[in-house]
């Protein structure tokens, strides 16, 4: 018995493991019984933190290697011959990637199509199915509201540009090789295991340590970006969702409605029992927010965090998924928010 368990294991590759998307992802497909490898880049501090609550699960497995490899990513996938692989793996912070350009492109861009080849080079074609991790950043300037899987695309960062690369050359191995690959154009999902660098969880754990004691103000860039913000647990069963279905095709994963950074700073607050109120002129660096009850600043606007090019607005229409995989969000983005908030409340007080 234990062998035809063993057997009928389906087994899964991901790069960016360690990430939010990646920790997410490991929790889905060890819950669903598959054999789970993750590739991690090797530092000289520790990057497993988020993995520790699957480190005593035997079907996690971590190998050492980088999407910059292309002879380390070939025998891996060689190796493990996966069913599936999500490549979630990438330079992510799109503010960062202005300076970084070319380490970014040769991740998020080039590193995708190293799988890629890896996938052929091994004459995995038949059976391995790809997942490429893509972006609502693809669509930049934007050219129509809501975005679908048919908006053109106008990336507004050296990040978008490289993962627009990635978008199509996806598509073109789909297209000249037979290989089952899709890209899942994700809007922003956030959750308690997003990075402190993120705008969402600098929010929240912020506005955390203002209630106590640790800081004093909410330092922040673009208030009037708006962005239509989701749940990560729930994308990451979209990822996997994309996989299963007959035929591999791009999919948008999006909530349909988009919040301003300007009102995720004051749902944050809100959860904390704080009004903001939002003085100075409106846009600019003159603006800053206050606490109605006690006058003082609380927020102020830093031009440090504005980008060379920025994205105004991102909201997505994600019926085809409802339509062909069955998904469709649950959680809003105000639940969203106090789910992070409450989450970094124990975490700080954890810390002391």
């Amino acid at each position: 018995m234990k062998d035809k368990v063993k057997t009928n294991m389906k087994t899964a590759f991901i790069t960016g493991i360690t990430g939010q998307d990646g920790y997410y992802l490991t929790e889905l497909l060890l819950e669903k019984g598959y054999k789970v490898y993750g590739m991690i880049r090797r530092g000289s501090l520790p990057t497993t933190d988020r993995l520790k609550p699957f480190f005593d699960n035997p079907n996690l497995v971590l190998k050492n290697g980088d999407l910059a490899d292309s002879a380390v990513i070939t025998r891996l996938i060689g190796e493990i011959q996966p069913d599936e692989i999500y490549n979630l793996g990438a330079m992510s912070h799109v503010g960062i990637s202005f300076e970084i350009p070319e380490y970014t492109v040769d991740v998020d861009g080039t590193g995708t199509l190293r799988i890629l080849e890896a996938i052929r080079h091994n004459g995995l074609e038949a059976k391995t199915k790809f997942y490429q991790a893509s972006t609502s950043e693809l669509y930049g300037r934007i050219q129509e509201t809501p975005q679908t899987e048919k908006t053109p695309f106008y990336p507004r960062s050296p990040y978008g540009a490289a993962k627009m690369y990635a978008y199509w050359i996806t598509v073109n191995y789909r297209e000249s090789y037979n290989i089952f690959a899709c890209n899942g154009i994700l809007f922003n999902h956030e959750s308690p295991m997003r990075g402190l660098g993120f705008v969402t969880r600098k929010i929240t754990n912020t506005v955390v340590k203002i209630v106590l004691g640790k800081e004093t103000q909410l330092k922040i860039g673009n208030l009037d970006a708006s962005r239509d913000w989701g749940y990560a647990k729930e994308y990451v069963e979209g990822m996997w969702r994309m996989l299963q279905v007959d035929e591999p095709q791009d999919y948008v994963l999006a909530t349909g409605v988009t919040q301003t950074v300007r009102s995720f700073v004051e749902s944050a607050f809100k959860h904390a029992g704080i009004t903001i109120e939002w003085k100075g002129e409106k846009g600019t660096v003159d603006e800053f927010g206050i606490c109605t009850e006690t006058g003082k600043t609380l927020v102020v606007v830093d031009p440090q965090f504005f980008r060379p090019a920025e994205v105004e607005l991102l909201i997505g229409d994600a019926t085809k998924a409802k339509e062909d995989l069955g998904w469709s969000p649950k959680v809003n983005c105000e639940e969203l928010v106090g789910i992070m908030y409450n989450a970094d409340l124990e975490y700080e007080k954890k810390r002391g």
